[in-house]
């Protein structure tokens, strides 16, 4: 089945920008997270296909190449193994592998092949809070790990590993046509490079086993959605003794009930009364600290933003500390009794041919009048 345009998938224009990739994404992960939506599956298929969108998109080398080629630029000898790396090990190697196994001569000396573990992915979110002081989880994987029974050898105790005859101990067998030569894995001992008498009952003779695996992970403070933490050796047991993969943490924040986060600047929206709004004053606003007081000159209208420096997220690397935008919304009073009304009427009437104390309303109204003069004409 052909695979959906990743731009589709996120839902962005080809010529989007980093913020708009980046924002896409976050609001369709939080939507389609498997701890949201419970075991749906058809969810956890968006979910797995918005990460390898973004995987592509969020890089400019794998974005430029699929600009140019589409998926043929991450299938076999395309870009780097590209975001099918997910699927069976984060970093999609395998096809260097045998690149360079034809090369060289499948590793030459007659070594035993060996195979680094694939690389994981968990998904971990987080709140707002805890991603700006940085905050230490503990997860549960379900991974390969080496057989305690047989020690990783794949062998009973007691019982015989040989050298594969056939390939040597290599775990591959090459074939020559003319030219061409074409290299597989061994047939007989299925890459392994070695003949067990007696493969150990516990793993079936791989040397590794399916576990379940306890991790406290270290979140930073300042990071953000779509960033990963690398666990090395975290990740999959390798075959034959070969190290471990590596373990990629991929971060996803919540969204917050009363910020918004854009890169390390925070916005917020602080509602006033007409009666602030009109003569001024001092207010409090949240920030992540606590409250701070805010001034309000006169005059204030809806809308207006205030910056307050340095009030939003530290940057994980350069330690840069964002603002806080305070986006002023001016509350029109509700349920009032008949003394206010006739108050804000005396005030309404109070105000009527005083232009100056009303700069929006007088602007508009000569602005229409001189739009259905000039339609007139």
């Amino acid at each position: 089945m052909a695979k959906r345009d990743y731009y589709d998938i996120l839902g962005i224009q080809k010529g989007a920008d980093e913020k708009e990739i980046k924002r896409a994404y976050k609001r369709l992960a939080m939507k389609y997270h498997p701890d949201r939506t419970k075991g749906d599956k058809d969810s956890e298929e968006k979910f797995k296909e918005i990460n390898e969108a973004y995987e592509i998109l969020n890089d400019k080398e794998k974005r430029a190449a699929y600009d140019q080629y589409g998926h043929a630029a991450f299938e076999q000898g395309g870009f780097g193994g590209g975001a099918g790396g997910f699927g069976g090990g984060f970093g999609g190697f395998g096809g260097f592998e045998d690149i360079f196994s034809e090369m060289f001569g499948g590793g030459g000396g007659g070594r035993q092949r060996v195979v680094r573990g694939d690389d994981l992915r968990y998904d971990i979110e987080i709140t707002l809070e805890e991603a700006v002081r940085g905050v230490t989880k503990d997860i549960q994987i379900r991974t390969l790990v080496h057989c305690d029974e047989c020690n990783g050898t794949g062998a009973e105790k007691g019982s015989k590993v040989e050298t594969c005859s056939t390939c040597h101990g290599q775990g591959r067998v090459r074939r020559q046509q003319g030219f061409f030569v074409t290299e597989t894995a061994c047939p007989h001992c299925h890459g392994t490079g070695k003949k067990i008498e007696k493969p150990c009952k516990q793993c079936h003779g791989d040397g590794r086993v399916h576990k379940t695996e306890s991790l406290s992970v270290k979140i930073p403070a300042g990071v953000d959605t779509g960033n990963q933490l690398r666990l090395t050796g975290k990740g999959a047991a390798g075959e034959n003794g070969a190290p471990a993969g590596d373990l990629y943490v991929v971060i996803h924040v919540q969204d917050h009930h009363i910020f918004e986060r854009d890169g390390n600047n925070l916005y917020c929206e602080v509602p006033i009364s007409f009666t602030q709004a009109a003569l001024g004053g001092e207010i409090e606003v949240p920030t992540l600290e606590g409250r701070a007081k805010l001034k309000i000159p006169e005059g204030t209208q809806t809308g207006k933003m205030f910056r307050m420096r340095g009030k939003g997220i530290t940057a994980m690397r350069s330690g840069y500390a964002g603002d806080l935008i305070c986006k002023i919304v001016v509350e029109t009073p509700v349920s009032l009794n008949e003394e206010q009304k006739t108050l804000l009427r005396q005030l309404e009437e109070s105000l009527e041919g005083h232009d100056t104390q009303r700069p929006k309303h007088s602007s508009f109204f000569d602005g229409v009048k001189k739009f259905f003069d000039n339609l007139g004409k």
